[in-house]
């Protein structure tokens, strides 16, 4: 049980980032013309706003809300009166709120490839697994929050920090449910895929743009 312990969250993880490393700098070197989101939205645009719209909030602040809750150790929130029950009680209503968008985002989405004769003719069986892995990903979390109510804070949020710092304690995922297991080697594998998915469109998110400058708009007037 130990090996298999060792394997799921030691080596199968730095596969995972590996491939992920790896594959998005080859990817992006070799066909760099791809690197895109393939969008759909010219196709149909007005019927997929709200779909769109959701599941990018939602899976973004999903992503900002793992990094500062796992990856900032309790200590840090400790030094600024946020005890772990406080930081459990922030996590489980922002995660319900964030995790409920992505995955009705996320399903309304998948449902109108499946259902708008335009899109399912675009649409590849490499976008049906992105969309069925992230929807899996993202319900098996949001599982978790509705119904696990595991306390993390010193076994699955230290192990990701062990992981990041290449000090591994695979010892800290040996009591933690079967429900969070799957979520998290769910989430690993569907790292190590997105290098070959329209996935890849993450790292063009245009977050440059909060930092660019005003554009003055000037109205001409006509004298006549």
């Amino acid at each position: 049980m130990n090996l298999m312990n060792t394997l799921a969250f030691v080596v199968f993880p730095y596969i995972s980032l590996a491939v992920f490393v790896l594959g998005h700098a080859y990817r992006y070197l070799t066909d760099p013309f791809s690197w895109n989101a393939k969008s759909s939205q010219f196709l149909e645009k007005n019927e997929t706003y709200v779909g769109i719209t959701i599941f990018h909030w939602g899976i973004l602040l999903t992503l900002v809300g793992h990094a500062g809750g796992l990856l900032i150790p309790q200590t840090w929130f400790d030094a600024v009166g946020i005890d772990g029950q406080a930081h459990t009680r922030i996590a489980y209503w922002s995660g319900l709120a964030v995790g409920i968008a992505a995955f009705v985002g996320a399903v309304m989405l998948l449902a109108r490839r499946v259902t708008r004769e335009r899109l399912k003719v675009t649409t590849t069986t490499n976008d049906y697994i992105t969309l069925g892995g992230l929807i899996f990903v993202i319900g098996a979390g949001l599982f978790n929050v509705m119904f696990g109510h595991f306390y993390l804070l010193d076994t699955i949020a230290p192990w990701i920090r062990s992981i990041v710092t290449f000090t591994p304690a695979p010892h800290l995922m040996l009591e933690v449910p079967l429900s969070y297991k799957v979520h998290i080697l769910g989430a690993f594998t569907l790292l190590a895929f997105s290098p070959f998915s329209r996935l890849v469109h993450i790292w063009s998110a245009p977050f440059i743009y909060i930092l660019r400058p005003w554009i003055v708009m000037r109205r001409k007037v006509e004298h006549f």
